[in-house]
């Protein structure tokens, strides 16, 4: 069976209602980026922070997965998807997607701030102070904060250099180091990239470019894999 690897971004979920804070100027939500989600932030007022994620959290559960979402599910009748994204919503898995790898994390779940091996799945959107982890440490959004480190790339990596086809969705292919998968495919491997803005003049990858949302250009690629 071939294998399909996604890699998609904010994009992806654009038409479910959820944005980044590079929609709007380097405000997320009307907060600064550097505010509530980095190490330092939560140094600072990890009140805010929890209020920022839990308002995110919300705001996700509240989203239905949109027909992008739900159209990449439909691959699995005949091929090994992988989808790896950057997004922390759970719209890929809610669209009938099994196969989801989070690079920067996942909003409904929380770490331990002292073992950030134990990790827990929150059955609800409201996290508080006082909020412990087994160990009686606080617990954190089970987040990757600007600054810190991307762990699960280690196990991207290794299946995207088993790729057959490459569907990039709604990502610049700006931020590292999720931008640094692509150049682990295959050379063989067909290469698609569907978002309405395109890519810059730098692009160097052979990408069939798809130049329209997630919405119409995924369910179009998707059709003709399984033709």
């Amino acid at each position: 069976m071939e294998k399909i690897v996604v890699l998609t971004g904010a994009g992806m979920s654009a038409e479910s209602g959820l944005k980044t804070f590079r929609d709007s100027d380097g405000l997320w939500e009307n907060h600064n980026v550097y505010d509530v989600a980095t190490p330092e932030a939560w140094g600072r007022d990890p009140e805010l922070v929890l209020k920022f994620y839990n308002n995110r959290r919300k705001q996700i559960r509240e989203a239905k997965p949109n027909k992008a979402h739900i159209s990449l599910s439909k691959l699995e009748e005949k091929y090994d998807v992988h989808i790896i994204t950057q997004n922390i919503d759970d719209l890929h898995e809610r669209g009938g997607s099994s196969q989801v790898l989070h690079l920067h994390g996942e909003i409904n779940k929380v770490r331990s701030t002292v073992d950030p091996s134990l990790i827990y799945d929150l059955d609800h959107w409201e996290m508080k102070m006082g909020d412990f982890c087994e160990k009686g440490a606080q617990l954190r959004p089970h987040i990757v904060w600007f600054g810190e480190a991307v762990p699960i790339i280690e196990h991207a990596i290794p299946i995207v250099e088993m790729a057959d086809v490459v569907i990039v969705i709604g990502t610049s292919l700006a931020v590292y180091p999720a931008a640094g998968l692509v150049n682990y495919a295959p050379s063989t491997a067909k290469k698609y990239y569907i978002d309405p803005k395109g890519l810059d003049g730098n692009n160097h990858y052979p990408f069939e470019m798809i130049k329209e949302t997630a919405g119409i250009g995924v369910p179009r690629v998707v059709d003709q894999l399984l033709l």
